[in-house]
């Protein structure tokens, strides 16, 4: 197999490239469009693009908030969130719900998006996306780095209680992931990704 030249460097003494790769490499990944609402009602709806599932049994996923921002509060005051898939017919009304507003604005008119009442006491959903997740906050982790200082973000993990999946979706009882057009983040200031056929392959696990 081909050996590499590598490009070497420790991230705390800087990366020496336009921009940091640390954000391309882990890529595409996966968007928390994030819907959450504060005690005092105020809806907030926001792309988190540090985020996944770690777990499927229960399901619970997580994301990063670099931050104190306006969902990490809202949920820390209710304790529910719900993530929103976002495909790519949804990509502009997500780009427009990243703004930076007042906590009082209301992303869902902001991005003219349809807030639609949940289940188990969870915020509103995007009504026009084709999956959603209802949560349950299981834990907030405050990161910290390997001296065990503070890092700024925050780690939200929440279990998935109910589950909304558009019924064209389901092809044969199986959940038809190209058929979801998911948007993902790349590296860049503005890179996204969204799945093909031609990228499409499959690999069975060794036996």
């Amino acid at each position: 197999m081909e050996r590499h030249d590598f490009h070497c460097f420790e991230p705390a003494r800087g990366h020496g490239l336009k921009h940091n790769p640390m954000q391309a490499i882990i890529a595409p990944r996966p968007i928390g469009w994030i819907s959450s609402v504060s005690r005092a009602g105020h809806r907030n709806l926001a792309p988190y693009s540090f985020f996944n599932m770690f777990r499927s049994d229960p399901p619970l996923i997580g994301f990063s908030s670099g931050g104190r921002k306006d969902s990490l509060c809202n949920i820390e005051e209710t304790g529910r969130f719900v993530w929103n898939l976002a495909t790519r017919s949804l990509a502009n009304p997500m780009n427009v719900s990243s703004s930076i507003v007042p906590r009082d604005v209301d992303e869902f008119e902001l991005a003219g998006l349809t807030p639609v009442p949940s289940s188990f006491g969870a915020p509103a959903y995007v009504g026009e996306s084709p999956v959603s997740f209802d949560c349950v906050l299981t834990q907030i982790v405050d990161l910290k780095d390997r001296s065990g200082h503070p890092s700024g973000s925050h780690l939200i993990v929440g279990e998935a209680v109910y589950v909304r999946i558009a019924r064209d979706l389901i092809v044969d009882g199986i959940y038809d992931t190209l058929k979801g057009e998911p948007i993902m983040r790349g590296g860049g200031l503005s890179d996204y990704f969204y799945l093909t056929a031609e990228g499409y392959f499959r690999m069975g696990r060794p036996d």
